[in-house]
């Protein structure tokens, strides 16, 4: 239930993030100067070419991870039902150190004194388009999964009766044990597609997250097959067909 103030704090933080790159995009206004200073430590100002479409794309990807916190959070207050487990608190303090660098990462891919000066509709480009529906499906799915786990622990009146652990079935559940952390790796493979395919840094994230929910799809899968003896053989931990 503690994942709930990392969503309060990624709401928060990249929304913030959001409005500062929407002004300096949209209104001409420059960036705050402590991040204009992470970008001269980077290198990201000493850019000098036309880098094109890289701040629409940075735009776009920050508000696609500020509006996944925000339904992330929206589920976490009025969809799931938590059972008593605990977070460890190394754990708590890296997950709230992840979400304010994950937007910072975000921000940091766009070199500051680039003005590229060409309309909006010029800068929507194919993988734009295709980053943005693989995230709305991912999402669909991650949401319709994570509300067949909290529909079994409530009756069929909403109101929540046990929070024990069942087997859940439908949708992605017909494949995977962790259907929501598949499709939150495909949110984040999105993001890496609508940035153009080629950011190296978000690739990176992309990578973190396959491992960070691999890890968690097969403790689960194992708590799955150790405790349900019916357990169905044919679903795999994480991604369908392979793992």
């Amino acid at each position: 239930r503690w994942f709930t103030h990392f969503y309060v704090v990624s709401v928060l933080w990249n929304g913030f993030l959001l409005i500062c790159l929407f002004r300096a995009e949209f209104l001409g206004e420059s960036l705050p100067s402590w991040i204009q200073d992470m970008h001269h430590a980077l290198g990201r100002d000493s850019q000098s070419k036309d880098v094109g479409n890289e701040h629409f794309s940075a735009l776009l990807v920050l508000f696609l991870l500020w509006l996944h916190s925000c339904r992330r959070l929206a589920e976490c207050l009025w969809t799931s039902v938590f059972s008593s487990g605990v977070i460890h608190i190394v754990q708590y303090c890296f997950g709230l150190g992840y979400y304010i660098a994950v937007g910072t990462t975000v921000l940091c891919q766009v070199p500051t004194n680039v003005k590229n000066g060409k309309k909006l509709s010029v800068q929507i480009c194919w993988y734009h388009m295709i980053g943005v529906m693989m995230y709305i499906w991912a999402s669909l799915h991650q949401h319709r999964c994570l509300a067949i786990l909290a529909n079994l622990r409530k009756s069929r009146s909403g109101k929540v009766v046990s929070l024990s652990h069942s087997v859940p079935f439908g949708d992605w559940f017909e494949s995977v044990s962790c259907p929501h952390y598949f499709a939150e790796l495909l949110i984040y493979v999105s993001m890496a597609i609508t940035l153009g395919i080629h950011n190296v840094t978000w690739w990176c994230v992309v990578m973190y997250v396959l491992f960070n929910q691999a890890l968690a799809a097969v403790l689960c899968h194992e708590f799955y097959q150790k405790n349900f003896s019916s357990y169905p053989k044919h679903r795999k931990a994480f991604i369908p067909l392979v793992f």
